[in-house]
């Protein structure tokens, strides 16, 4: 793991780095810093967009969506998503997993999935009146999207757009065909009752449909693959997110009232499940993560939690250009908006590195006897709260306790999966270093007989051998070669991170006096391999000094 990755997960940047000058010789520093700043800002704006949408009213007195719910519903929760891609893409080491730390990586991924799920399950588990808690959801979504980080960058775009584009298209025909989700907070007797009912809902049918989340990872994966502390590419983001935006509302609203989209569907409602009060709702507010099936011009709308191309493409932009706004701010160097900006990133930061445990305290909190407050008043001491919190913990130990504990439980997940491969590894070397030791010394024959020193004559002056001595020598060397085979795979560093090892040249390899060849540590392609080095090192004894492969 990089320093870059160390600081992104222990939340090491502090207040004043963004304030103190970086010396000339790291002048890396401070870019990298940024980059961190502007992510955990964006993911503060997502948390904090979270709390007011879930504190304030979602309708006014005539019955219509209120400013909170018209900017945060459905773009909160995609932000988090997205910047969820973003952090595997950092756990991942922001490029394409090699074969040799695939394993490490899934399983750390797989624990944090399972972390995270455990504690939406003990949140939901406190009789929440709010059904739509997100933990659950986005751990199904994690462990789906292992595979994600397996391949090419331009590979996971595609992937993300076709679940963005096609993925629609497949549940209007899919959901009709699924069981009738209870639309309700998941919960341990169910999984143990009704496992396959709970888990289609998390994954198809429920307020977050895996589909429609997944193409939200891939973006930010994408993202995060890339060099996020050029400020060119910051006001790309920003420019980029809020086009895809804008057009995603244009195309809905050209097809709804000019092509005759909101028409065709009121035509189709007495078709449907809904009825006309649901439909009008449905238009307004938006749904619980899918549209009906009764007409296509569904597909049409935008509304918040409908999974349609218009909202999906709509709230990605939105999220992609807070992300950039939040990037971009913190290359601010006036000497008036530099500390203004540099005040409000870390405000926001300190709030979005410990978004899982904000979010589980928020979703406990309005659910408990403590809200006793009033909408705007509980909004503002949440807010408050989180921003004064997060600054406390990140100025002191650095990170959240859930934030913490789920970390750990991944890296555990990644050092054991790493430590019983190398012991594997190191067990098959071992068993393929012995094949030449067991079999018999015939091998010996195996040097053509004008270079044997046995069938040359012997000078006059040289004593002559006798055949025990000769054999002896060479069961000696037979010996030899499996020991420095066997030395080769013993190291105990494993594989570099990069999935490549480093080598050295002979003057330190065996023999030389020098210090252990750190080319020890390169694993062979597998067991024929290690067979044919060593019978190679047989027949050419002065091949042991060299460098390998």
């Amino acid at each position: 793991m990089t320093a870059v990755q160390r600081s992104a997960g222990d939340g090491a940047v502090r207040p004043g780095d963004l304030v103190e000058p970086a010396p000339p010789a790291r002048a890396a520093a401070p870019r990298t810093r940024q980059r961190l700043i502007g992510i955990d800002a964006a993911r503060g704006v997502a948390l904090l967009g979270m709390i007011t949408l879930h504190a304030l009213w979602e309708s006014d007195a005539a019955g219509n969506p209120t400013w909170s719910d018209r900017a945060f519903s459905g773009r909160a929760a995609a932000a988090f998503a997205l910047l969820a891609g973003v952090g595997i893409a950092f756990v991942s080491g922001r490029r394409r997993v090699p074969a040799a730390d695939r394993p490490a990586v899934a399983a750390g991924m797989a624990a944090r999935a399972v972390a995270i799920g455990v504690v939406g399950f003990l949140v939901c588990a406190a009789d929440t009146t709010l059904k739509a808690v997100i933990l659950p959801y986005l751990a199904v979504v994690f462990l789906l999207a292992i595979p994600l980080v397996f391949l090419r960058t331009w590979t996971v775009a595609v992937v993300g757009l076709l679940l963005a584009t096609a993925g629609p298209v497949g549940n209007y025909f899919l959901l009709p065909r699924l069981p009738e989700p209870e639309l309700g907070n998941p919960s341990f007797i169910r999984l143990v009752q009704d496992p396959i009912g709970m888990l289609t809902e998390l994954t198809f049918t429920g307020f977050y449909p895996s589909p429609t989340w997944l193409a939200y990872v891939c973006v930010g994966i994408v993202i995060g693959r890339q060099d996020l502390s050029r400020r060119r590419f910051a006001a790309l983001l920003l420019a980029v997110g809020t086009a895809v935006a804008v057009a995603a509302h244009t195309a809905s609203t050209l097809l709804l009232h000019r092509y005759g989209g909101l028409a065709h569907i009121w035509a189709a409602q007495p078709r449907g499940d809904l009825t006309a009060a649901q439909t009008t709702e449905l238009l307004k507010f938006g749904g619980n993560g899918n549209v009906p099936s009764n007409t296509w011009w569904w597909l049409a709308v935008d509304t918040a939690h409908t999974g349609t191309p218009p909202e999906m493409f709509g709230a990605a932009g939105c999220a992609v250009a807070v992300l950039g706004l939040m990037l971009l701010a913190a290359h601010v160097t006036h000497r008036v908006l530099g500390p203004v900006c540099t005040v409000i990133l870390v405000a926001l930061a300190s709030a979005g590195s410990m978004t899982l445990t904000f979010y589980s305290a928020h979703i406990l909190f309005i659910n408990s006897d403590f809200d006793t407050y009033s909408a705007g008043n509980g909004c503002l001491v949440q807010v408050v709260g989180a921003l004064l919190i997060g600054l406390a913990v990140r100025g002191t130990v650095g990170r959240g306790p859930l934030e913490a504990a789920v970390a750990a439980l991944a890296n555990r997940a990644r050092r054991l999966t790493t430590s019983r491969g190398a012991v594997r590894v190191a067990a098959t070397i071992r068993a393929t270093a012995t094949i030449p030791v067991q079999a018999s010394p015939a091998p010996v024959s195996a040097v053509p007989a004008a270079s044997a020193p046995a069938l040359a004559p012997a000078p006059a002056s040289a004593p002559a051998k006798s055949p025990e001595s000769s054999t002896d020598s060479t069961t000696a060397s037979a010996a030899q070669a499996p020991a420095a085979t066997a030395s080769e795979g013993s190291g105990s560093g494993g594989p570099a991170p990069d999935g490549s090892a480093s080598g050295r040249s002979g003057a330190d390899g065996p023999g030389s006096g020098g210090p252990a060849p750190r080319r020890a540590q390169r694993r062979p392609h597998g067991p024929g391999d290690g067979r044919r080095r060593t019978v190679r090192r047989r027949a050419q004894p002065g091949a042991g000094q060299g460098g390998g492969r």
